[in-house]
């Protein structure tokens, strides 16, 4: 079965302009794209309300291994592009979010069980890019004292 989305012609420009009015509309403060040096939208950074306290999130999208999945299912050509994966992974991303404010906005899970692993962190990692880094916090038989 092919990728999600692996058709998509939306702009990835377009596609975050989306996924900032979805943020936008679950009440984040902020939000901005974030961009490599070929001017290509890697991240989105936000800020919203997480258990009464307004806290920062970034989202990464990685375009390459998007590229190689499209590659792997040989799929068409045309849709092998890296622009191309570009926007199915924007599109994922989209999807995902869209996904998550919905589970949130039921009550079934809060919004820092959700994009816990996207906050900033003071050092300006995200808590996932921390735990990455020091996997000895992780260590332990998974008892409570």
């Amino acid at each position: 079965m092919p990728l999600l989305n692996y058709t998509t012609s939306i702009s990835p420009t377009k596609t975050i302009m989306e996924i900032q009015a979805a943020l936008a509309k679950a009440g984040a403060s902020a939000s901005m794209a974030n961009y490599d040096r070929e001017g290509n939208i890697v991240s989105l950074s936000f800020r919203i309300m997480a258990d009464g306290q307004e806290i920062s999130f970034r989202l990464p999208t990685a375009w390459e291994p998007v590229q190689q999945t499209l590659k792997k299912q040989r799929v068409s050509p045309k849709y092998q592009t890296p622009e191309q994966a570009l926007r199915v992974a924007w599109r994922i991303t989209k999807d995902w979010v869209e996904g998550q404010l919905a589970i949130i906005e039921t009550q079934m899970v809060t919004t820092a069980q959700v994009f816990l692993p996207y906050a900033i962190t003071n050092d300006g990692s995200t808590v996932w890019e921390y735990m990455a880094h020091n996997p000895q916090i992780l260590i332990g038989d998974g008892k409570r004292d």
